[in-house]
């Protein structure tokens, strides 16, 4: 789960980290409200879930609140493009009022898990304010990594020695050493699979997080309710959070064949095998091992909420759930919404013959499928009319 830069900085204070003055606007007479009682230079931030908002023109530093009430009134409304939006952009509903900063330079910091090793792993730089992707792939001896052990936690020399390497000394390295303690229990304390500050700006002894990106574990919401209130339903994909509801994995994407798949990993090769096969998938649905009846019915219908699907493929292997399970679930959702799309099935594992069975005994127009090359050709085939 995301949440907004004004959200992450509220959790950035409660922790002891030190960032600019800032006040929420809903309105541009809210943002000049802000920007007279902030004073001075501010900057007006779009609040949105992407990050590139410089560069699609979502951030303006202006020096009055006149100047605020303007920018805020251009941005409200309006669809931001960014580098990590689509073509069309993210709606702007609300903007950040935020005072300007002395900023002698600005590092990169972030803490985060790192698959390869299983632990959690800080990221440092001195390329602050540039796209961390780009680093890497340029520069990425630039990157500073340090491991953390688990049940060690971070040490304080850790990121005394990182500040070192960042050219930071004296009091500048010990409010480094605060910043990275601070961001640290954040981390671990609300289950962050991400703390990204970039830029970290150096202004005088200080190091001051001036932009910052919080993501937090799905799984591990139901122990934090304070963060789940936090989510804004707006900038997700109405029906991943939907499924989300239903604890379905769902992504949308622009194609015109719909997929409902248990498991994360067949999934993928599902989309893989449509794409061989000429076809394109509409979305990424991983219904998990145990779906029932009523989860296909509702999976079936985030899928037909696309006007853009022409077909339908069911992809399941039968472990923990049957296949015959699965195929009364099918039947019952197909009956029970009134498919009027083609629907290819491809069942294997436990109890398969018996699904295939029932699928071809239910008087529907179901395609049963024996393997995945079968069932993508298919599929294909009927999604091409």
């Amino acid at each position: 789960m995301n949440v907004h830069e004004y959200q992450a900085k509220a959790l950035l204070r409660e922790y002891g980290v030190e960032v600019p003055v800032g006040k929420l606007a809903m309105s541009a007479e809210e943002a000049e409200a802000a920007a007279s009682e902030i004073g001075g230079t501010v900057a007006v931030k779009a609040q949105i879930h992407a990050g590139g908002r410089g560069k699609g023109g979502g951030i303006k530093v202006v020096k009055t609140p006149a100047d605020a009430r303007s920018a805020a009134a251009a941005m409200l409304g309006s669809r931001l493009v960014t580098p990590q939006t689509d073509v069309e952009g993210k709606l702007v509903r609300r903007v950040y009022v935020e005072a300007g900063t002395q900023i002698d330079r600005e590092l990169y910091f972030a803490i985060l898990v790192d698959r390869s090793t299983q632990n959690v792993v800080v990221l440092a730089s001195t390329e602050g304010g540039v796209e961390i992707e780009a680093v890497a792939a340029e520069t990425p001896e630039k990157i500073l990594t340090v491991q953390v052990d688990p049940l060690v936690g971070l040490s304080d020399y850790q990121v005394r020695n990182l500040g070192l390497d960042l050219g930071l000394e004296g009091k500048q390295a010990a409010s480094l050493v605060k910043l990275g303690q601070a961001l640290y229990r954040l981390f671990v304390e609300k289950d962050c699979s991400q703390v990204e500050v970039n830029p970290l700006v150096v202004s005088g002894d200080s190091v001051i997080a001036l932009d910052c990106k919080l993501n937090f574990d799905d799984n591990a919401l139901f122990r934090h309710p304070d963060i789940r209130e936090l989510r804004d339903l707006d900038e997700e994909d109405a029906r991943e959070a939907e499924a989300s509801d239903y604890d379905l994995s769902w992504v949308s994407l622009e194609g015109n064949i719909g997929c409902m798949v248990n498991g994360a990993g067949l999934a993928m090769a599902t989309m893989d095998i449509i794409k061989l096969y000429g076809g394109s998938p509409a979305n990424f649905l991983d219904v998990g091992g145990g779906v029932t009846p009523e989860g296909a019915t509702r999976a079936f219908r985030l899928i037909l909420a696309d006007p853009n699907v022409k077909a339908i493929l069911v992809n399941i292997f039968g472990g923990i759930v049957r296949c015959d399970v699965i195929a009364e679930g099918v039947i019952e959702a197909a009956r029970s919404i009134g498919l009027k799309v083609p629907l290819v099935v491809r069942l294997d594992g436990t109890n398969a013959e018996q699904g295939r069975k029932m699928l071809e005994e239910s008087g529907l127009d179901i395609v049963s499928a024996k393997g995945m090359a079968d069932a993508a050709e298919a599929v294909c085939k009927v999604a091409r009319g």
